[in-house]
C-alpha cells in the first residue's frame, strides 16, 4: 500500500510540473515578444513608428518670449540682446524683426515721365538669419526692388490697393533674391517710410 501510495503522489507532481512549465514559458516569451514588438515599433522598424515632426529648413519661426540665437546686435549691447524689448501678449504670436533699407530707391515709372522714390523697410516673424542675409545682399536685393519699382506702371501706385499690390511684388522680389542666394527667403512683408512721385 505504501507502494501505491507513493506512486499516486508522483503522478499529480509530474501532470502539473509541464503544465506549470509551460505556462512560465509562454508568459516569457509572450512578455519579451511584446516588449520587443514595441521597441521595434518606437525606432520605426516595423509598424511606422512615432510620427517625426517634420522640421522646416532654413530660418525658424520665433515666438514671442523665445530667445532667438541669431538676434541682430541691440545698439550698444550685446548680440542677441534685444535692448530690453517689451512684447505684448495679444496679435502675432510670433517675435517681429524690422530691417531698414540704407538709401531710398529712385526708379522711373513704366510707360510714363514720372519717378517714383521710395524709402523701405521690411519685416520677418523668422530668426536674426534673415537680417543678416539682407545686409549681406542688400546690393542684390536693390538690383531687384528696383526692377519692380520700373516695372508699375503710373496707374497701379495711384490707389491703396496698388500700393499693397505693390508691397506684395517687392516681397515676393526679395524672397526670390534670398532664397537664390541662401535657399531660404524669409520676408513677410515691405513697408514705405515715404512714397514719392513726381
Amino acid at each position: 500500500m505504501s507502494k501505491d501510495k507513493t506512486e499516486k503522489e508522483d503522478k499529480p507532481k509530474k501532470g502539473k510540473s509541464p503544465l506549470m512549465l509551460i505556462i512560465i514559458v509562454a508568459v516569457v516569451m509572450l512578455v519579451v515578444g511584446g516588449g520587443g514588438a514595441f521597441a521595434m515599433v518606437k525606432m520605426g522598424v516595423i509598424g511606422g513608428g512615432a510620427p517625426k515632426a517634420k522640421e522646416e529648413p532654413g530660418p525658424k519661426l520665433v515666438r514671442k518670449g523665445e530667445v532667438d540665437p541669431y538676434a541682430p546686435k541691440a545698439e550698444g549691447g550685446k548680440e542677441g540682446e534685444a535692448g530690453g524689448d517689451v512684447e505684448g501678449e495679444g496679435g502675432s504670436p510670433y517675435k517681429t524683426l524690422y530691417y531698414n533699407f540704407s538709401e531710398d530707391f529712385t526708379s522711373n515709372l513704366k510707360g510714363s515721365a514720372s519717378l517714383i522714390q521710395v524709402s523701405l523697410a521690411c519685416s520677418t516673424h523668422r530668426d536674426g538669419r534673415v537680417i543678416m542675409w539682407l545686409k549681406k545682399h542688400e546690393l542684390a536685393v536693390r538690383s531687384a526692388l528696383l526692377s519692380v519699382l520700373a516695372d508699375t506702371p503710373d496707374d497701379d501706385i495711384q490707389t491703396i490697393e496698388g500700393k499693397e499690390k505693390l508691397t506684395k511684388r517687392l516681397t515676393a522680389a526679395i524672397n526670390q533674391v534670398l532664397v537664390k542666394e541662401e535657399g531660404f527667403g524669409g520676408v513677410d512683408d515691405v513697408y514705405f517710410k515715404t512714397f514719392l512721385v513726381q
